[in-house]
């Protein structure tokens, strides 16, 4: 998508500091971040939400979170993480480019959970 942020920063159009790059996605800082550690996990390729996901986006998903198992003590988080997705208007998607939310580094408090 020409417009789209986040597909400018994969590209390197709009330079961002990867905190973990692999065929399937980039990890960058949150620019408002919301925690101590809130990371967001972005797959290189498009699509818009969980809403309208295929099969195929599906597994590309999939392989995503499988390697934030595998990653998270790489990126601070030792003592747990949340991990949030808004899709659509009334969670507030931002920007239409799928995109987790990584958050951790605190105590994080129960009333999102």
């Amino acid at each position: 998508m020409k417009d789209c942020v986040f597909c400018k920063i994969i590209s390197g159009e709009i330079s961002s500091k990867f905190e973990y790059e692999d065929e399937n996605m980039i990890i960058i800082k949150d620019i408002n971040p919301q925690a101590t550690i809130h990371l967001l996990l972005i797959p290189k390729k498009h699509f818009s939400n969980l809403m309208d996901i295929t099969e195929e986006q599906t597994e590309i998903l999939a392989q995503c979170l499988k390697k934030l198992s595998h990653i998270y003590l790489d990126l601070g988080l030792d003592r747990g993480f949340r991990i949030v997705c808004n899709s659509g208007l009334d969670a507030c998607q931002s920007v239409y480019h799928l995109h987790i939310h990584i958050l951790g580094g605190e105590l994080l408090s129960d009333k999102m959970a």
